[in-house]
């Protein structure tokens, strides 16, 4: 785990003068661009920092190359420079930014010079008002930690934009395959930083999915005998293997308390039964005399999306727990699957065949509109929606092989995530 201590809010005063006028609504149709401008990182009026200052600079701007509503301003279209006498004002000259149609300046200060064991300032303002949207203080910073920084400010803009900085905070887990029957689970940030591998057991895994808690990972495994539930614990890093009679484990999927769902075979169908605590069934989620699969949930544990083939060919639905009533959700289309249901329980997101390849449509339960967001080339499969029911990762062959790619409920063009060499798919964020 990362040095927490290195990270604190500057005093109380540093705070106090937050201007939150500036809001960016990312969820509703024709959200608004907003451009930013990075001041060149300074250790002093006017002098530029060139060690841990550069390269955190650069950590930044790329994480925000990931924000689809957010255009970096060319540093180059701003006349004097963006190299400046102070880093808050009155020494800040908004004016130029102003002219180089910059809504918000983020500056960075190093007080002490920017090598070695360091503290930075960073700072976010309005150029129209010169009101500071917010500002940090990251005391004792190494080289290290800088990815860790630039990840934590990154969060605390979003957020002070949008109302939600879980994206810089996520963690994706996904499977990569490197041989017949062989394939394993990754984690990964959706930056494409902490690449990591997880399990490194014999068989293929599928289908991985958090814990509310961040502590588990829950996926299918498949070995030449047998299908089973893995279970991977982040506190000692081990995989357990649950079979379940009836060989077919499919979809695992966790509620709101920690309780894990999952499609199990119950005779000719499979059915979606809710596990306890110790990975045993403790009741039926759903079934009948059709395929249930493929559950997912709402975080508060009200809505299940999933899989049904009820009326011949795939499709989705949803399912108030409460009530028990079931809503079918795709409405066009014969062959959908791999629901995702958003976090909030506005939306369902899933995969669609079409003539093209799969592609992939949101449902939006409140306004009754299907949406596509996806065009590829090739197929887009698999899609899972972040904490703030905004971004959507998905698996894609669009470039060849699968790799991970990031949308959000708008459609837009699709960013890779850089997940190493081999083919990556089952994208799945964390809580």
């Amino acid at each position: 785990m990362k040095k927490i201590f290195i990270f604190a809010i500057l005093c109380a005063c540093f705070n106090t003068t937050a201007n939150a006028a500036m809001r960016v609504d990312i969820y509703g149709p024709g959200q608004n661009i907003v451009n930013l401008a990075l001041a060149a990182p300074v250790t002093a009026p006017q002098i530029e920092a060139t060690g841990m200052g550069r390269d955190l600079q650069q950590l930044v701007e790329q994480n925000l190359s990931f924000l689809p509503f957010l255009h970096l301003t060319n540093p180059r279209s701003v006349l004097g420079g963006t190299v400046l006498a102070g880093h808050e004002p009155p020494n800040l000259d908004f004016k130029r930014f102003q002219l180089a149609g910059s809504d918000i300046l983020v500056t960075c200060y190093w007080p002490n010079g920017d090598s070695g064991i360091k503290a930075v300032q960073l700072r976010a303002f309005e150029t129209n008002t010169g009101g500071r949207l917010f500002g940090k203080e990251y005391p004792r910073v190494t080289s290290n930690d800088l990815p860790e920084v630039a990840d934590r400010f990154c969060s605390d803009l979003l957020e002070a934009l949008t109302g939600s900085g879980t994206f810089f905070r996520s963690t994706l887990a996904f499977t990569k395959k490197t041989g017949i029957m062989s394939a394993n689970i990754w984690l990964v940030k959706p930056t494409g930083r902490d690449l990591r591998q997880i399990t490194n057991i014999p068989g293929e895994t599928l289908s991985p999915a958090w814990s509310p808690d961040g502590r588990f990972v829950v996926f299918s495994h498949i070995n030449p005998k047998s299908h089973a539930l893995g279970v991977w614990d982040s506190n000692s890093k081990k995989v357990q293997r649950i079979p379940f009679p009836g060989n077919v484990v499919i979809g695992p999927a966790f509620m709101p308390d920690n309780k894990v769902a999952v499609a199990l075979s119950n005779g000719n169908y499979p059915v979606i039964f809710l596990l306890n605590h110790v990975f045993q069934k403790e009741r039926i989620l759903e079934q009948g005399n059709s395929i249930n699969v493929s559950p997912t949930f709402d975080s508060a544990g009200t809505k299940m999306a999933f899989t049904s083939s009820r009326l011949g060919g795939p499709q989705i639905f949803l399912k108030d727990l409460g009530t028990g009533t079931v809503t079918r959700v795709s409405k066009n289309g014969t062959y959908n699957t791999e629901a995702n249901l958003s976090p909030d329980g506005t939306l369902v997101v899933f995969s669609r065949m079409t003539d093209y390849g799969h592609r992939i449509f949101v449902q939006d339960m409140v306004t009754g509109v299907e949406r596509q967001i996806s065009f590829g080339p090739g197929s887009d499969e698999q899609p899972s929606f972040c904490a703030d029911s905004y971004f959507i990762a998905f698996a894609s062959t669009r470039r060849g092989g699968r790799g991970i790619y990031l949308t959000t409920r708008h459609g837009g063009e699709a960013k890779k995530v850089p997940t190493g060499g081999g083919p990556a798919s089952f994208p799945r964020w964390s809580r």
